[in-house]
């Protein structure tokens, strides 16, 4: 295992860390965007206040937004668990490709149980098998040295191939050409918030989120129990800032290791229920989107805490949402100019995050003094 370098903002006050620095990112992620707006031949102002209507302007966008924040919350917090003990979990989408498999084995051969029995296997199907897609790679890093980055990504590609196989050739219906699964059962899928809204005497225009949001909050209220209130959280957090300690206290890192990739691979599983029991109602291919990607700059702009994490995936929900209403209202604003401004946010936020701490460190170590 890697040492662990020094810590960029270890002596800044916690407000600065947690508030100001990604503030900082995000205006100057956002200027960037505004260049590009501008090489368009459009004016930013408009851009934003389109992309900004698109994501929050009725209570239809704010279902979209809150959609794809809740996928965002699963692959975020499943990055960010993994940073805990030092370890870069790229491995997010194949784990969230085969937590889905196991969504669908539920969802297609046990549907002859009731929803309230089905629902707690599927997610813990989802669980269990993003958890030992990640379980190889883990022994892989605590056994044999294997880089954690490198076998997650080889992971991914695994993950793909055995999807395309089985949605081709054993799980899609027969005489079907489409690589998916028959649908679900009716009472093997979640039930969208317009529709609980609904039963409950409030009209809300429908939109795919569903109640996977209420799972995804639950988690991170998990995570912050386990990390930073449980023995097992502790030890993970010391191997993450120390190996060499860590063994000296009689901790061992190989172990947390394995734990810390198991509990992450079972967080982007259960990213699989909001797409599959949520939207799709089959298991499709490539239904997670990228989204195992964007889970690394959620996580990263969230300081790897589910408190950061949820408004970090809102903001990229917010993006995904808006940017496709940009698209559609400013023809000069092609999707792919949309898929740059997601890229620039994603870079200011993860491999610049950094950026401003030179400058602002004399003021702000200054400002913790007084």
């Amino acid at each position: 295992m890697s040492v662990t370098a020094p810590d960029p903002v270890s002596g800044l006050p916690r407000w600065s860390v947690l508030g100001l620095l990604p503030g900082l990112n995000l205006l100057a992620a956002f200027a960037a965007c505004g260049l590009i707006v501008l090489l368009a031949g459009e004016h930013p102002w408009q851009a934003v206040q389109v992309l900004v209507g698109g994501a929050f302007g009725s209570a239809e966008a704010v279902g979209y937004t809150l959609f794809y924040a809740t996928s965002f919350i699963f692959t975020g917090l499943a990055v960010a668990v993994a940073f805990q003990c030092g370890l870069f979990n790229i491995g997010g989408e194949g784990q969230a490709l085969i937590g889905g498999l196991g969504v669908a084995l539920v969802c297609l051969h046990l549907d002859f149980l009731p929803f309230l029995l089905l629902l707690p296997v599927a997610i813990a199907a989802a669980a269990l098998f993003g958890a030992a897609w990640a379980f190889v790679p883990a022994v892989l890093q605590a056994r044999r040295g294997s880089h954690i980055v490198i076998t997650t990504i080889m992971f991914n590609f695994i993950a793909t191939s055995i999807m395309v196989y089985l949605l081709v050739n054993v799980m899609s219906p027969a005489g079907s050409m489409q690589p998916e699964t028959r649908a679900f059962a009716e009472h093997a899928r979640l039930p969208y918030v317009h529709e609980v809204a609904g039963a409950l005497g409030w009209e809300l225009p429908s939109s795919p989120l569903n109640v996977s949001l209420i799972l995804a909050l639950l988690c991170c209220a998990g995570v912050w129990l386990f990390v930073w209130h449980t023995r097992a959280g502790y030890r993970t957090r010391v191997v993450g800032a120390n190996p060499a300690a860590a063994v000296f206290g009689g901790i061992s890192p190989g172990a947390q290791v394995v734990v810390a990739m198991t509990l992450s691979g079972a967080l982007a599983g259960c990213m699989s229920l909001n797409e599959l029991m949520g939207v799709q109602h089959r298991l499709v291919l490539e239904f997670t989107g990228g989204f195992g990607f964007v889970g690394i700059a959620v996580a990263l702009m969230g300081r790897g805490h589910p408190a950061g994490i949820v408004p970090a995936a809102v903001l990229f929900g917010a993006l995904y949402q808006g940017g496709a209403e940009l698209a559609f209202e400013i023809p000069a604003i092609t999707r792919d100019m949309v898929v740059v401004i997601q890229g620039l946010v994603i870079l200011f936020a993860g491999a610049l995050e950094y950026m401003f701490v030179p400058a602002l460190r004399p003021f702000l170590v200054r400002r913790a003094v007084d």
